[in-house]
């Protein structure tokens, strides 16, 4: 049974890359490191469940902060992300309070076998490598396994207490600390005069600001992060980042003129603008909401009918918009890679497309994927578009009478992105967060990681460039001009600031080349591949078999036809898979996912244990070579303990 698979002591492998973000300029390796507990935590900026687990070992970090050394191993995913700018903003935009190695060429990715975003390794004193853990929720079974190894080195004298090697960074200053999105508000709520309201991400809390960018009206919340309703002092957010108005004319019957997507609480909020009064809205301010008694067959993504709207879990909600032919609020759910839908009378949530398959797939709303979904925007006929980051696409869901579909404008898949214009099929863009429609009907996007502003024409099918050289902007606005026309209000993230853009008369037309993610495929001998996934309960914790067997795996590939036999899901960590032997070139999805509550080996669950879902998903690019040297078998840590 994979539960009591276990390996071998292994030396860790030294720590090398480009350079060291949040040391004083100091380069660390595991000797300066040695008796401390180690935690290396590889993650890459733009990956939203990196960034869950940057919040999940704050409290870890907090309690073992003289025995425990979290390094952040930043292995990137997207060409910008190499780019040691952007990783020393990203550092200072999500408030990371650990050492930073940067590894542009994936040098030490590599020699820890890391196979998906996030992978944490943990290293004990004496620099053997006692854990692989994939995914999220870990932090319970870190716990015990950081006391475990304090208590056994204690005794044997090899651990060191005393402060680690973490100097912070200076914080930005200004009007905003990497803003996240705007809307602009009605002239009613500044005294007849035009006035936005921005999402002030890095300062967890919202600010009204004159049309000039620059005079704050206004504050709410911030500027610690936190969960608080209240007035505009009391209330606290937690990187807040879409914003969408009330219609009008329920304004008055909600008690809020604005929703407020916050982030990292996983919560739905409502903005009073004149009183300032913040409310929660959706959301439990848990990630998943996994019911105790029945773990087993919990499902993080499931929305009960009915249910009310603060026991219904969310995962990082990221955008939030009003549609007029949904008749509710839509959200980009970007934690669980679907759309969800906000019906306020209500309080209704749903799922309102996607599966919660990371992907690029399209076809009827319940059967489609997505990837991180980051930017909404409504055109004039209903039609819902969507930056779908994680694959740099834009996507479209339409209405065709009681039937949702999902298509994709422009993109091609989780490991394709780059910079060029023109039909769908050749254009690429690099990591998208924001999105509106113009008055022709033509979509900007605010290609991100490309740092230009992009514009898809539906009637042409063509991608353009209207303007570049931003710093990360993570939103875009049209507004009119005095002369009839329009032009563009971008969110600059990384410069801190909202810059108007003219439309220039002729678009450009750039081609800087498509790229793929530069993780190596994993070499198949081919014809069949065994796949293992390991897990084993944390210390105090044991698999809960009250309804059967609590693991599963789920795996699919890219495209479909690479599986002949063995994909869906089923129960249990291990599966083999037929191969197409004329398919030599694929990406295989693969979810595992494993339950366990608190009690002690041998002995029953208590009734009201506390229970805990592990889950991770991994996009595995493969290869068959046809070698029979090459693998036959795929070794997935879920939570692999070495003994």
């Amino acid at each position: 049974m994979t539960e009591s698979i276990r390996s071998p002591r292994v030396r860790a492998s030294e720590l090398v890359g480009r350079g060291w973000l949040n040391t004083g300029g100091k380069n660390l390796d595991l000797e300066a490191l040695r008796g401390k507990i180690v935690v290396l935590d590889f993650w890459t900026l733009c990956c939203i469940n990196c960034l869950h687990v940057l919040d999940e070992l704050r409290p870890l970090e907090e309690e073992f902060s003289d025995i425990l050394v979290t390094v952040g191993v930043h292995s990137p995913k997207f060409e910008h992300e190499a780019d040691p700018k952007a990783l020393a903003a990203a550092v200072d935009r999500y408030d990371i309070q650990h050492p930073i190695l940067d590894d542009p060429e994936l040098t030490t990715w590599q020699a820890y076998t890391a196979r998906a975003w996030p992978t944490l390794v943990v290293i004990d004193p004496e620099g053997y490598i006692v854990a692989h853990l994939s995914g999220e929720g870990h932090v319970q079974g870190l716990i015990s396994l950081v006391r475990e190894l304090a208590e056994e080195h204690e005794q044997k004298g090899t651990l060191h207490r005393g402060d680690g090697p973490y100097v912070p960074r200076p914080k930005p200053e200004g009007t905003f600390a990497f803003p996240g999105k705007a809307v602009e508000l009605p002239a009613e709520f500044a005294d007849g005069e035009r006035s936005f309201l921005v999402t002030d991400t890095a300062r967890h809390r919202l600010v009204q600001v004159k049309d000039d960018f620059e005079t704050a009206l206004a504050t709410f919340g911030g500027p610690e992060k936190g969960w608080a309703d209240g007035d505009a002092t009391a209330a606290r957010f937690n990187e807040p980042q879409g914003l969408a108005l009330v219609p009008a004319e329920l304004r008055e019957k909600l008690g809020y003129d604005v929703v407020v997507a916050d982030s990292v609480n996983h919560r739905l909020r409502g903005l009073h603008l004149a009183s300032g009064t913040v409310t929660t809205l959706a959301g439990s301010g848990v990630q998943r909401l996994i019911d105790g008694q029945n773990v087993r067959n919990a499902d993080p993504n499931e929305i009960v009918d009915g249910a009310d709207p603060l026991t219904v879990a969310l995962s990082s909600p990221w955008d939030i918009l009003w549609s007029s032919r949904a008749e509710k609020f839509i959200i980009a759910m970007a934690g669980t890679h679907q759309i969800f839908s906000f019906e306020p009378v209500s309080g209704q949530v749903k799922v309102f497309a996607g599966t919660g398959a990371e992907g690029l797939k399209d076809g009827a709303a319940d059967a489609s994927w997505f990837a991180q979904s980051s930017g909404l925007a409504e055109a004039a006929d209903g039609t819902l578009w969507v930056a779908d980051s994680e694959t740099s696409a834009l996507r479209s869901i339409s209405f065709e009478g009681d039937t949702v579909q999902v298509s994709t404008a422009v993109g091609r898949g989780l490991f394709d992105f780059g910079f060029v214009d023109g039909d769908s099929e050749q254009a690429r863009m690099q990591h998208c967060l924001g999105v509106t429609v113009l008055p022709d009907q033509s979509v900007a996007v605010a290609d991100t990681y490309n740092g230009a502003i992009r514009r898809f024409d539906p009637a042409t099918g063509e991608l353009t460039t209207l303007a570049r050289g931003f710093d990360e902007p993570s939103d875009v606005l049209c507004e009119p001009t005095e002369d009839g026309g329009t032009r563009l209000i971008v969110v600059e993230a990384n410069a801190h600031q909202l810059v108007r853009v003219n439309l220039p008369e002729k678009a450009q037309k750039v081609n800087e080349g498509a790229s793929q993610t530069a993780r190596p495929a994993t070499q198949l001998a081919g014809e069949t591949l065994e796949l293992v996934s390991r897990f084993i309960a944390p210390s105090g914790q044991k698999l809960d078999y009250r309804w059967g067997d609590p693991t599963q795996l789920k795996v699919s590939s890219t495209p479909e036809e690479f599986i002949v036999e063995g994909a869906g899901t089923s129960q249990g960590l291990t599966r083999s898979l037929k191969l197409n032997p004329e398919i030599t070139e694929a990406v295989l999805h693969i979810t595992a996912r494993a339950a366990a509550c608190d009690g002690e080996p041998g002995g029953e669950i208590p009734d009201h244990a506390a229970c805990h879902l592990y889950q991770q998903d991994w996009g595995i690019p493969v290869k068959v070579t046809g070698n029979a040297s090459d693998e036959t078998e795929l070794t997935l840590d879920l939570r692999g303990v070495n003994s």
